[in-house]
This record gives C-alpha cells, sequence and structure tokens, in this order.
C-alpha cells in the first residue's frame, strides 16, 4: 500500500481509512481564511456495506492508497441498467450496474477507455479520464452579441448530462468536460 497526500485524493479513487476500502464519490479542496487553513472534504463510500461518509483531511494528511489491481478498458454499450465493459488485454466483457457507477455513466460514451480496479478479482470502482468530449443536444439559443462574458446557460449533452456553459455555446457542438467536477472546460 501507498500513502499519498489528501490532495492527490480524486474522485474515482480508492483509499483504505479505519480499515475499510471506500470509493470516492465527490472531493473539493476547502481553503478557510484566518487559522483554519485548508483541508480536503471528502464524500466517499464503503465498497462492502454500501454506505456513505463525509470526512475531512488536512491537506498535509496522508491517506493509504487501496491494494488495486487496476485493469484498462474499454466501455462498449448500454444494456437495460447495465454497462458492458470489454477488458482490452483478455477481452472478457463485464457488465456493471448504473448503481455502482454511481453518476460516472453521464461521462461514458462507446469507445471510451477507463481503467476498472479490481480488489480481490472483484471489480471495485472505475476511474474515467480527467475529461471527455460530448455534444451539446440542447441549450437555449445563443443572444445576439453575447462574447465570452461570465453568463452561461444550462446545456443537455448526448448522455444526459447538463453542464453550465457560457452563452455562446450552440446546441450540435463539441464540448470538453471535466469528469471530477462535472464542469465545462472548453469547446472543441
Amino acid at each position: 500500500m501507498t500513502k499519498v497526500l489528501a490532495t492527490e485524493i480524486r474522485v474515482g479513487n480508492l483509499i483504505e481509512w479505519d480499515k475499510r476500502i471506500w470509493r470516492i464519490l465527490k472531493c473539493y479542496h476547502v481553503h478557510v481564511g484566518g487559522r483554519g487553513g485548508a483541508f480536503m472534504q471528502v464524500e466517499m463510500k464503503d465498497i462492502e456495506a454500501g454506505t456513505k461518509t463525509n470526512q475531512r483531511f488536512r491537506t498535509e494528511d496522508k491517506v493509504e492508497r487501496a491494494l488495486v489491481e487496476p485493469r484498462e478498458m474499454t466501455f462498449l454499450y448500454q444494456e437495460g441498467n447495465d454497462y458492458v465493459f470489454m477488458d482490452k488485454q483478455t477481452y472478457e466483457q463485464l457488465n456493471l450496474s448504473q448503481d455502482f457507477l454511481e453518476g460516472q455513466s453521464e461521462y461514458l460514451l462507446p469507445n471510451t477507455d477507463v481503467l476498472v480496479n479490481f480488489h480481490n478479482d472483484r471489480p471495485i470502482g472505475v476511474q474515467l479520464p480527467s475529461s471527455v468530449i460530448l455534444t451539446v443536444v440542447d441549450t437555449e439559443p445563443s443572444l445576439k452579441g453575447a462574447t465570452a462574458t461570465s453568463s452561461s446557460k444550462p446545456a443537455t449533452l448526448e448522455t444526459g448530462l447538463v453542464v453550465m456553459v457560457p452563452s455562446f455555446v450552440l446546441q450540435g457542438e463539441k464540448i470538453k468536460v471535466n469528469t471530477d467536477s462535472g464542469e465545462y472546460i472548453e469547446r472543441v
């Protein structure tokens, strides 16, 4: 097992904390002015029990990364509530439920490469690429004279994910989205 700084925790990572394996669902770096100092606010789910908890780690804290075997896989297609992945080495297929993916399914398009983490030959988490390119299928029309100002509008993407985008982004355009935060990065 390796120890990593709390600031290196990312969504989809697996850590060992309190003698259990936890999957990171959300993480935020929070800096409180004054004496408080900075910390990582982490929402995580117990792999075995399925319970969720919120935990604060100071930025200088170190956490144990769980000993996992990452396997490169490609997302193939969705079949009902299951998502089908193929191992790039053995070509074996693996079905993971939508509940298992915990909101990560909104970033998956066919042929997306991911890392599926295994612990004792059991899948326990999926690590997405840091960003994905998705097509805008529905958004409000652009306002005349709108430039790259701070105004934004909701846009529905091809996977059903709704992201706030700048007012100049139009329906049919491809955009890059951060898979950790779900935020718009840029037009592609």
